[in-house]
């Protein structure tokens, strides 16, 4: 018998057979560490041959990024894949006096924002692509408004800024490796501006097999991009030590990044935070913006204190049986926008003291050859805990963006004040919407949204021009028919599910009714016993 078998466990008589031997807990242990240490060790080896294979010139910088991705790995296997689950029974609401009312903060003078500002950057997440909205390249560039881009819309928020108090604030963007060449090229257009742009890169991690936990990757110089990834947005911190912006900007006297998606246009630098952050007498590191969580946002992080300490908790954390309990907002009634606030002397701290913790999110593909692999991920707005004093996605956001609940001014989106209540609507849109091309060509002219509270849409189904949304709203087109909202209808707390020819009909009545003088009362009846005729559910008070 082997001595490295012989110190696993107790040795044994000659005569004992084997089989009957039962391992102690002590000997899965110690087994289970000799395999992470082997897994380690064997990962470690690949790693150095596959940056053997990268160009001369970037060596140091893949061994930095490797390097990373090996602690990563390495607390991946030591902390075990259900490392992200949480003791549900520890989790408290966090203490009320760590969440600040926004409405305190502005009871402040704004005495010289020039001197705020000059202490301030501004970060944006530009790594993903707008392919899930079925467009190439980098999200920054799909059109937004009136021609312009998220890159557009963002750089003249920053122009106003400068322009306006007198002041520098630049413009930082952490590209990743699937959108770095593209935007450096779209920056040139952004030469004459007034913002000082600068940009540097995600990590670039290796996906590894879920099998052998080694990585898929053969080389560096393949153009295969499915086998390698961007580590999730909690990659920024260490990234932009990497870059040596982050000593540059202390050097210039800047304080704080003000991080966010470049998808938020409501992710606008607010004075009055950055007040409280440089005059407040405790030195806050890291400020979370939140807001209160509706039913939009149920499966978005929210922010709790689990065992002492502010967290950020996300759903991939929850256990199985507290989902549903996590998606209430009555008990979890805070939302992470995603909006951080962050001391730069603080990144610069927990970097180089190796303080910087953030749970671990194990992420599970299949490549296209067929191989099941993982990649290890990590959210910018979980760093909350290792400091000290501690948001358009889909196309329904977007026809939101583009509808007339906002309004554009230097670069700004900004609620219109038509609309009577200050949250946006539930919007949901069905899989023929979710490309941007698709979505586009099915509305005539994006609908009249300052009355609607929630609206629903699945199927193939198109708008014309001058439709307005109020209330409720559920349209769904069954399988293999279509429904086309007429141009100038007024859908008001309906629910339509209807072939095209039922419903312009319907709606002729309705609409000639109203014109009549009918009594609204009888035309809900009217639609009541319409619906029962046509196998159809319309609610509400008529169409027109």
């Amino acid at each position: 018998m082997p001595q490295s078998m012989l110190q696993l466990g107790t040795k044994l008589p000659m005569n004992e057979p084997l089989a009957k031997r039962t391992p102690s807990q002590s000997d899965i242990a110690a087994f289970k560490d000799l395999t992470k240490i082997d897994a380690l060790t064997t990962l470690q080896k690949s790693l150095n041959k596959l940056a053997l294979t990268a160009p001369s010139q970037t060596q140091k910088e893949v061994r930095i990024e490797f390097d990373g991705f090996e602690q990563l790995f390495s607390r991946y296997l030591h902390e075990g894949v259900d490392q992200s689950s949480i003791d549900w029974q520890e989790i408290q609401p966090p203490p009320e006096e760590t969440v600040i009312p926004y409405k305190k903060l502005i009871e402040a003078d704004i005495d010289d924002p020039k001197s705020l500002l000059d202490k301030l950057i501004v970060v944006k997440l530009n790594g993903g692509l707008g392919t899930t909205m079925g467009c190439q390249g980098p999200k920054s560039v799909i059109s937004v408004r009136s021609g312009l881009t998220f890159l557009d819309l963002t750089i003249q928020q920053l122009e106003q800024l400068n322009r306006q108090y007198g002041c520098d604030v630049p413009l930082v963007l952490m590209n990743s490796f699937n959108t770095h060449e593209e935007t450096e090229k779209i920056l040139q257009k952004y030469s004459h501006v007034s913002v000082k742009i600068y940009n540097f890169h995600q990590s670039k991690y290796p996906r590894v097999d879920r099998e052998t936990l080694l990585p898929v990757a053969m080389n560096m110089t393949s153009s295969e991009n499915e086998c390698w990834y961007p580590p999730g947005h909690g990659d920024v911190y260490q990234s932009f030590y990497n870059s040596g912006l982050l000593d540059q900007f202390i050097e210039q006297g800047k304080e704080y990044m003000f991080l966010s998606n470049i998808d938020n246009l409501g992710a606008t630098v607010d004075l009055y935070i950055l007040k409280h952050l440089l005059t407040d007498e405790t030195r806050h590191e890291f400020v979370m913006e939140v807001t209160d969580k509706t039913r939009a946002d149920v499966k978005g992080g929210t922010l709790i204190q689990y065992q002492g300490k502010l967290r950020l908790l996300e759903i991939a954390q929850v256990p199985k049986e507290n989902v549903d309990e996590f998606k209430s907002v009555s008990k979890f009634r805070i939302f992470n926008t995603n909006n951080l606030w962050v001391n730069l002397p603080a990144i610069k701290r927990i970097i180089e003291d190796k303080t910087l913790h953030m749970e671990i999110i194990v992420n599970h593909k299949a490549l296209d050859k067929g191989i099941n692999v993982i990649q290890l991920e990590t959210a910018s707005g979980a760093a909350i805990k290792s400091f000290e004093g501690a948001q358009v996605k889909t196309t329904s956001d977007l026809l939101l963006v583009m509808s007339n609940l906002f309004t554009l001014t230097r670069g700004n989106l900004v609620m219109n004040k038509q609309r009577s209540f200050p949250t946006v609507p539930l919007v949901k849109l069905g899989t023929s919407f979710t490309k941007v091309k698709d979505f586009l060509s099915r509305f005539e002219s994006i609908p009249d949204c300052l009355e609607l509270d929630s609206l629903t849409v699945s199927g193939d189904v198109t708008f014309g021009k001058g439709v307005s949304l109020r209330g409720t709203v559920i349209i769904i087109a069954n399988h293999g028919d279509r429904i086309d909202i007429p141009p100038g209808a007024i859908l008001e707390n309906k629910i339509v599910c209807m072939p095209p020819a039922q419903f312009y009909h319907w709606y002729d009545v309705n609409l000639r009714m109203r014109m009549l003088g009918i009594e609204t009362k009888k035309v809900a009846k009217m639609n009541e016993e319409a619906a029962v005729a046509l196998g159809a559910d319309i609610l509400g008070e008529g169409a027109a």
